[in-house]
């Protein structure tokens, strides 16, 4: 399955129109902005594939309670692009590192999914896809991360873990398609990246 990831990977992406499936009723900022602006920063995020019990899975973390706009959200490891990184898939790597321990020796990029904007952080996030051959020690840096959510990758393609339910975000109710996996609700942006990452499972 890894190798027809890969080659997939290669080939156009389904793009917005598949990550849509999974947007919030509002994807705005506090000032009702959804476009990238001069101060828009780059960032990237990883879904780390890796074996397990005979199946194939991925990492998310359950994010610490902090002043910002992600606070106690599931999502997937990542985080800002910065000086010391030479491309975007060297920041998805290094900050799968210093969130979840995995060394970036230990992962090869298979390839990147769509970028998305967010408007609530004014961030430009650029998705990877990437491979270990052996399970991870997830070493979780607890002052970022609660705690690892391992999910199997049939998982993301059951129906049953997809379900819609109104929320409130920054004060405002909202509509939320999202993904349930080990009793944790995945919404907004990693929610519409694991749905693109859905669509190119499906067509394996």
């Amino acid at each position: 399955m890894v190798k027809a990831i890969e080659s997939i990977l290669n080939l156009p992406l389904p793009g917005y129109k598949v990550q849509k499936r999974m947007e919030p009723s509002i994807r705005a900022d506090l000032s009702g902005s959804t476009e990238p602006n001069f101060a828009t920063r780059d960032s990237a995020v990883l879904i780390l594939l890796y074996p397990f019990a005979k199946r194939l899975h991925f990492v998310l973390i359950k994010r610490q309670i902090y002043e910002g706009p992600h606070s106690g959200q599931v999502s997937l490891p990542g985080g800002k692009f910065e000086d010391i990184d030479l491309t975007l898939d060297s920041t998805a790597l290094r900050e799968t590192y210093e969130e979840v321990g995995v060394e970036p020796s230990k992962v090869r990029i298979l390839g990147k999914l769509t970028e998305l904007y967010v408007p609530v952080s004014n961030l430009m996030v650029y998705p990877y896809v990437g491979y270990t051959s052996q399970k991870p020690e997830f070493m979780p840096n607890l002052q970022e991360v609660e705690y690892v959510i391992e999910v199997g990758v049939s998982d993301l393609l059951a129906e049953v873990n997809k379900s819609v339910k109104v929320i409130t975000s920054h004060g405002s109710p909202l509509t939320a398609p999202f993904y349930q996996f080990r009793g944790e609700m995945v919404w907004g942006t990693t929610a519409m990246i694991l749905a693109e990452f859905e669509e190119i499972l499906r067509s394996i």
